[in-house]
């Protein structure tokens, strides 16, 4: 497979920067972006340390300037956009701030659709192109006290299925990875805010909400999703559009 160049969004820290590590060691160009300079830059500077290819770009999702400003910046096309950019935030409806759940909807689906329409053109003049989103397991199931989450989550996979059938007059595909918890910082505050919620310990949030749902039984790696990204990716996947990947450890098999 010839280098691709792929634009990842939250790559700062978690699953967006485990990604661009793994993928970096597959000999991809990584095109790091973020709120935040200091994340994606050290990121890129480690990446091409180690021999690797990557740059950093400051990327605001909910901004249709910052979109424009970055894609002009960066050095090459976009062959591949892994949407990864999210947040989360733990609350029954009645004390969640609107402008918190309104926040949540805009990063995790509006962003998405920002910025998969900002590239569609060359991906479309080029004749490839791949578009991966990160959902998750709350693409398809619910869980209390998470309702911007999970009606993000869910729209995203509403959103993939129309721009299959929208891009299926050419050679560009739309899916999205829908894994369990990944072993983040982001999972590490949802833990604390589970246990504050529920008022029960941090230990028994990992034990009987996050990880008993899954008869595996364990987190879901970095590794693990950077492989079913470049499977999305390589040649083999060409006919895989409008599709869920399930990594769920079995969760959603009764």
């Amino acid at each position: 497979m010839t280098q691709q160049s792929i634009l990842i969004t939250g790559a700062g820290s978690g699953i967006g920067a485990g990604i661009a590590r793994c993928l970096a060691e597959q000999g991809q160009h990584l095109i790091l972006t973020d709120l935040g300079a200091d994340g994606i830059e050290a990121l890129a500077a480690e990446i091409n340390a180690a021999g690797g290819s990557a740059e950093a770009q400051v990327l605001d999702v909910c901004s249709e300037e910052s979109v424009s400003a970055a894609l002009a910046s960066i050095s090459r096309p976009v062959d591949v956009l892994v949407n990864n950019a999210g947040l989360q935030h733990v609350s029954a409806l009645e004390d969640f701030p609107m402008e918190k759940w309104d926040l949540l909807i805009q990063v995790m689906l509006v962003g998405v659709a920002r910025l998969t329409r900002a590239l569609l053109p060359g991906m479309r003049e080029r004749g490839y192109g791949r578009i991966i989103n990160v959902g998750s397991i709350h693409s398809l199931v619910a869980s209390r006290y998470k309702s911007a989450y999970v009606a993000a989550k869910h729209g995203l996979v509403g959103f993939s299925k129309v721009l299959a059938l929208e891009t299926a007059d050419t050679d560009i595909t739309i899916n999205t990875i829908c894994p369990t918890y990944v072993k983040t910082p982001l999972v590490d505050k949802q833990i604390a805010d589970q246990a504050r919620t529920n008022k029960i310990p941090e230990d028994q949030v990992v034990r009987e909400i996050m990880l008993k749902p899954m008869p595996k039984g364990v987190f879901i790696s970095f590794e693990e999703l950077a492989g079913i990204a470049a499977f999305l990716y390589s040649p083999v996947a060409r006919n895989i559009t409008g599709q869920c990947i399930v990594v769920d450890g079995g969760w959603t098999v009764t």
